[in-house]
């Protein structure tokens, strides 16, 4: 009974070794390359959410000038690579945060020279000869605020001063 059954046994381990053996011949084609679609969307949306604030703050900040607001293109129509996509987007974001930034800065300093043009409306002779422009406040035009002495000499010795303001562009 047991020799049955070593026989049994061995005629099944032929017929499964023989399937086994058909098996390792065919062999699934492995994927070894990654899926990189997803990759790609997440990059191509943080590039799109990028561009969209660049295109706001370009906006927010219209009047002033020198900044750079184009982006370019890598080299004309092509399927960017992911690292190519991820450069794309680190500049990008430092773009945007170099003008956000950028306009910061300049806000604080139109900011200051707005309080400054009230404290020259109010008491100018303390700011003699201070001219303040449009574009020093963010603003277009050719508006100049002026502390100068009324009549002159003759005022400047005498203390009188006042702010002339200009009617604009000539």
């Amino acid at each position: 009974m047991a020799e049955l059954l070593k026989g049994e046994v061995g005629e099944h381990q032929g017929l499964f070794g023989r399937l086994g053996a058909a098996r390792s011949d065919w062999t699934a084609p492995l994927e070894t390359g990654v899926d990189e679609t997803a990759a790609r969307r997440s990059l191509r949306d943080q590039i799109a959410r990028l561009e969209r604030d660049l295109s706001e703050l370009f906006s927010s900040a219209y009047p002033r000038r020198g900044f750079e607001w184009r982006v370019g293109s890598p080299g004309g129509p092509r399927l960017l690579s992911l690292e190519d996509l991820e450069v794309l987007r680190d500049d990008l974001a430092e773009r945007v945060e170099e003008t956000r930034r950028s306009l910061r800065d300049r806000g604080y300093v139109e900011q200051k020279n707005r309080e400054r043009i009230d404290a020259l409306i109010a008491d100018p002779s303390r700011y003699k000869w201070v001219r303040i422009s449009n574009a020093d406040i963010g603003e277009p035009g050719c508006k100049f605020w002026h502390s100068r002495p009324k009549l002159g000499l003759i005022g400047m010795l005498m203390g009188w001063w006042r702010v002339r303001i200009s009617s604009g562009c000539p």
